[in-house]
């Protein structure tokens, strides 16, 4: 389902428990944008349960890539806002703990480089849209698109 993310080669992964710290265990780059997806691990499963993303295009064409915080796609995965406006290192313990899921499994690409330069947000919506025409409905920790 996500065939074009394999030409991203600067990505990785990391998991994540509820009694860990978010901050600690991402292994994301703090100097660079891109989109994530997060799996979680519950019942002896997993399942894609949210598809995110950091930085867009500027007026000029280039990437934006956070400044504040930790920078980069770690500063959105560890203090971007949920819909509760809570930091997601402080919102996803909680929803761990409220589905009961045993831990997370976070895979982020950055999409940019020498070679290309794909915004991450047009990145995310495809990725977004391509889960719904498989699913017929968003990840669950998805809202909106």
């Amino acid at each position: 389902m996500f065939d074009e993310l394999q030409k991203y080669k600067n990505k990785g992964h990391f998991f994540f428990q509820r009694d860990e710290d978010l901050k600690a265990n991402c292994d994301a780059p703090s100097d660079k944008s891109g989109v994530y997806l997060v799996y979680a691990m519950q019942y002896g499963k997993v399942e894609l349960i949210y598809i995110g993303c950091s930085g867009k295009k500027d007026k000029n064409g280039e990437i934006f890539i956070r400044k504040s915080g930790l920078g980069g796609i770690k500063d959105r995965i560890v203090n971007g806002l949920d819909l509760a406006r809570l930091p997601r290192k402080k919102s996803w313990p909680i929803k761990m703990l409220l589905e009961d899921i045993d831990a997370l499994d976070v895979y982020w690409y950055v999409t940019h480089n020498e070679i290309f330069i794909d915004c991450p947000r047009e990145v995310e919506k495809k990725l977004l849209l391509g889960f719904l025409n498989l699913h017929g409905e968003l990840p669950r920790w998805n809202k909106k698109m």
